[in-house]
C-alpha cells in the first residue's frame, strides 16, 4: 500500500461521547458475559474503536496503557464472527478466523483469558500459543480447531512451519502493542506471518505510542485506516503521582525501604534494566526481610506464571522485573511502581508507570536517579515535555542500614563491618594462624657445592682437539643421515638417450 496522506485517514478524537455497553446492542451471549465481568461504561478507546470495527474498517488505535484496548478489539470481532458460530466437533468447521499477535508471553496469556471470558456463552473457540512451553499441548488444541488464535510471533511461526495451523481463512488480524514488537525485533517475523494471510482482511493496529516505524508498518498493511487517538502521544496518566529522587547506587535499596515505610505501601513493581540485576536485587531484598519474587526473560514460562500469580494473590510484596512486565499486564490495585533503574528507552518509562493508577485509581511512580543517569533523564524530559526536579531522600536514623545486613551480593560485595570483624576475630582465636611470610622469598640453596661453581672450560694438551670436534664430518666427506635409506638399484628397461 502506498503512503497515505492525512486527508485519506479518518481521525477520531477524545470528544466522542462515552457510552454504556448496553448501547452497543451486542449479541445476547456477549452482552451476558460483559455484564458478569462488571463492564458498564466504555472507556474512550472502547467508545471510539468498537463502532468502527463493527463496520469492518481498519483501525490504528493510540491510547495510553491500561485503557481497555483488549475489549476494544475483541468484542466487535467476536460479534462479527458469531455468523460462523457452530457446535460441530469437526476441526474443519472451526478454522482460524481472527489472529491476535502480541509481544510477550504474559500479555498473550492475559488477552487469551479475557477472550475466553467474553466468549464463554458462545460456541467460538479460542487458544493461545507462546514460547517457553511444550508445543505438544498447543498442537493438540490447534488440531481441534479454533476461531480466535492469540500468539506471540516466534511460536506462531514454529506452528506454521510444523503445519499445525492454517491461516488461509483469517478475516481479522490484530497487532497489539505493535511498537513493542518492533523494539524487540519482531518485524521480520510479522512480515512472514502476514504473508501467509489472505489479502482481503480487516487489520487492527493498537499501540501506546506511534513512532515513524509504526506508521510505515500501518501504511504497508492497513487499508484506509481510521485513526483512533484518545490521548496525547506518550502521555502518562494524570492519576499517577510521579517523583524523581537523587540517589546513588549504594543507597537505592535503603531509599526503597524508606519510601515503602513512609508511604505504607504493601505491594509494588520494581523495574530494573537487566536480567542479572533483576535476579540479584530480588535476592538482596529477600535477605532484607521483604517478600520478593523476580520476573525476567531468563526464567522459564512456568516460573514466570508462578511469579505473576504469587504477586496477584498477595503472597509477595515486591515484583522485581525487567521491561518484560512493562507492557499490558493488568494487575489491579497495585499502588506503586519503582524505577530502580531509569529505562534505556524513554518510551518504556510511560509503560512502566502505567502498571499503577489503572482504571482511574491513584498511583505512585518513584524513580531513582544517580549522577550517571543525566542523559536518560533528559530523554524522559523530552518525551514528557516536562522539567524534572530531583528531590532528596531523608533517611531515618532508626531505619536499619541495609549495608550492614551481612554478605549481600548485588553485583558489588558489601560486607558487614562490625559483626564481620567480630566473627573474623573469633575464628582467628579458635584457629591460630602461622605468621605470614614475606612474598620476596630467597631462592632455595643446593646441598651440593658443585652446582654453585661457575663453568670452567677443560684444558687440553697441545695439538689435541675435543672429542666432539673429532667426531664431526670433515670437509669434502660425504655423509648420509641414518634416517635416509639408500635407493635400490633397479634394472632399466630402456636405455637413456
Amino acid at each position: 500500500m502506498t503512503d497515505q496522506t492525512p486527508d485519506t485517514v479518518s481521525v477520531l478524537n477524545s470528544d466522542t461521547p462515552i457510552m454504556a455497553f448496553a448501547q452497543l446492542q451486542l449479541a445476547a451471549p456477549l452482552a451476558r458475559a460483559v455484564a458478569e465481568m462488571g463492564y458498564e461504561t466504555m472507556t474512550p478507546i472502547q467508545a471510539q474503536a468498537i463502532p468502527v470495527v463493527l463496520q469492518g474498517r481498519d483501525v490504528m488505535g493510540a491510547a495510553q496503557t491500561g485503557t481497555g484496548k483488549t475489549a476494544a478489539f475483541a468484542l466487535p470481532l467476536m460479534q462479527r464472527m458469531l455468523k460462523h458460530e457452530n457446535a460441530s466437533t469437526s476441526p474443519a468447521r472451526h478454522p482460524v478466523r481472527a489472529l491476535v499477535l502480541l509481544p510477550t508471553r504474559e500479555l498473550a496469556d492475559q488477552v487469551a483469558e479475557n477472550i475466553k471470558l467474553y466468549g464463554k456463552y458462545t460456541h467460538l473457540r479460542s487458544a493461545v500459543v507462546f514460547g517457553g512451553m511444550d508445543m505438544k499441548p498447543q498442537t493438540l488444541e490447534l488440531k481441534k480447531g479454533v476461531e480466535v488464535l492469540v500468539a506471540t510471533p516466534g511460536r506462531l511461526l514454529d506452528h506454521i512451519e510444523a503445519k499445525n495451523c492454517v491461516l488461509n481463512q483469517v478475516e481479522y488480524v490484530v497487532l497489539d502493542e505493535a511498537d513493542r514488537m518492533l523494539d524487540i525485533g519482531f518485524l521480520p517475523d510479522l512480515q512472514r506471518i502476514l504473508s501467509y494471510l489472505p489479502k482481503e482482511r480487516t487489520t487492527l493496529l493498537f499501540s501506546a505510542t506511534f513512532s515513524p516505524e509504526i506508521k510505515r508498518l500501518a501504511n504497508s498493511y492497513l487499508q484506509d485506516p481510521v485513526l483512533v487517538e484518545v490521548a496525547r502521544s506518550n502521555a502518562t496518566a494524570s492519576t499517577v503521582e510521579q517523583h524523581f529522587y537523587s540517589v546513588e547506587g549504594d543507597d537505592k535499596r535503603h531509599a526503597l525501604h524508606q519510601i515503602l515505610k513512609d508511604r505504607g505501601l504493601k505491594q509494588a513493581f520494581v523495574f530494573v534494566n537487566s536480567k542479572l540485576g533483576c535476579a540479584r536485587l530480588a535476592r538482596s531484598l529477600e535477605h532484607e526481610g521483604l517478600k520478593t519474587t523476580a520476573l525476567h526473560g531468563d526464567k522459564s514460562q512456568d516460573e514466570r506464571l508462578k511469579a505473576l500469580e504469587a504477586f496477584k494473590s498477595g503472597e509477595v510484596d515486591l515484583l522485581v522485573c525487567t521491561d518484560v512486565a512493562a507492557r499490558g499486564l493488568d494487575i489491579k490495585d497495585v499502588p506503586a511502581v519503582f524505577n530502580f533503574d531509569i529505562p534505556f528507552h524513554s518510551e518504556d518509562y510511560v509503560h512502566r508507570i502505567g502498571r499503577t493508577g489503572r482504571a482511574g485509581a491513584a498511583g505512585l511512580a518513584v524513580t531513582f536517579v544517580s549522577k550517571s543517569d543525566a542523559r536518560l533523564v533528559a530523554d524522559v524530559e523530552r518525551l514528557l515535555k516536562i522539567k524534572i526536579e530531583l528531590e532528596p531522600v531523608q533517611f531515618e536514623e532508626d531505619l536499619p542500614d541495609i549495608r550492614k545486613q551481612g554478605h549481600i551480593n548485588d553485583g558489588r560485595r558489601l560486607y558487614q563491618q562490625d559483626a564481620g570483624d567480630t566473627r573474623r576475630e573469633e575464628f582467628a582465636a579458635r584457629v591460630p594462624r602461622a605468621p605470614r611470610n614475606d612474598y620476596r622469598r630467597e631462592p632455595a640453596r643446593s646441598q651440593d657445592p658443585f652446582f654453585s661453581k661457575p663453568y670452567e672450560s677443560p684444558v687440553l694438551p697441545a695439538g689435541e682437539v675435543p672429542s666432539w670436534e673429532a667426531a664431526a664430518v670433515r670437509p669434502g666427506a660425504r655423509s648420509i643421515s641414518s634416517n635416509i635409506k639408500a635407493k635400490r638399484k633397479v634394472a632399466a628397461l630402456f636405455k637413456s638417450v
